[in-house]
Parts: structure tokens; sequence; C-alpha cells
């Protein structure tokens, strides 16, 4: 097995270039690779696009034209981890857009992918020794779909 880790696939039905643009405009350092076409062989139509190799704050990804076969499902989910509101706000408005709010975090983008946007103080506070303070934190995670930090801030403080 070689070093450079693992590439993650993408199965989308024709919007494999839009996607892989989408996704690199959102996230910083982020770059689009090498685009590969479908030739005479099919099974797409010649010069269509196959696949896109693109790259998000250092995780690699290549996005599949494969066809209608396979769809996303929340079994497989993308973890954020946002240092502050400003952050969960962002990723939250930018992949949100076009797609569905689900819960705790958890939001579908446009392209049917499932993300988790979640401010890294969440885990310390939901598993915080004091089993009152994990619980009222817990509570407030449950009934929430975006996170709102000084809300869970409030709820783990008991205020």
């Amino acid at each position: 097995m070689t070093t450079d880790g693992f590439t993650t696939c993408l199965w989308f039905d024709g919007q494999a270039e839009e996607a892989a643009n989408h996704y690199a405009s959102i996230f910083k350092n982020s770059r689009i690779g090498a685009v590969g076409r479908y030739t005479e062989a099919g099974p797409g139509p010649a010069g269509s696009v196959l696949a896109v190799e693109f790259e998000v704050n250092g995780q690699k990804f290549v996005a599949l034209n494969g066809g209608p076969q396979f769809t996303f499902n929340e079994a497989v989910s993308f973890q954020i981890h946002c240092a502050g509101q400003d952050e969960v706000d962002y990723y939250w408005d930018k992949l949100s857009a076009g797609g569905q709010e689900v819960a705790c975090g958890w939001l579908k983008d446009v392209y049917g992918v499932s993300w988790q946007v979640i401010p890294s103080v969440l885990i310390d506070m939901i598993s915080d020794p004091d089993p009152e303070k994990a619980q009222r934190a817990t509570e407030a995670m449950l009934s929430m779909t975006k996170f709102d930090i000084a809300a869970l801030r409030k709820a783990h403080a008991g205020e």
C-alpha cells in the first residue's frame, strides 16, 4: 500500500465537475486536479467528464460520473470540526444551500452528500465528567439542527 493515504471517490450522475468546483469554492486550501474524459469507448458520451480529481483541506477526492445506479445516504458523512460559531455558520450556510438541514449538526448538500458541522467544544461538553453537565449539553444538542455554541454553553453550565 502506498503512503499517500486514501482518496475518497464520490459517485455522481453527471455532476462530478460541478460538485468538485462547488466543494473547492467552499473550503480553503482546495484545488482541482486532473479531469478525465470519456473516449469513444464510452460508456458516457465521448468528451464528457468521467472523473475529476480534487483536494479539500488536504483530503484527496475523485468525483466520478458513474450514472444513476447509486446515490448518497447518511451511512457515510464528512465531519467538519469548527473552532467557533462563525465557522459553523459559514460551513452550514454554504453546504446546506439547495440541500436539506437534518438534525444535530447534520445536513445534506445539494448533491445529497451528508455533512456534520460540529463545534470543536461540543465533544468536551457532552463527555464532561460531570454527568449533569453532560446530560444538559446532550439534551441541548439533540434539540438543535444547526449548532448554536452559546446555547450549548448555557445548557452545559445549567443557565
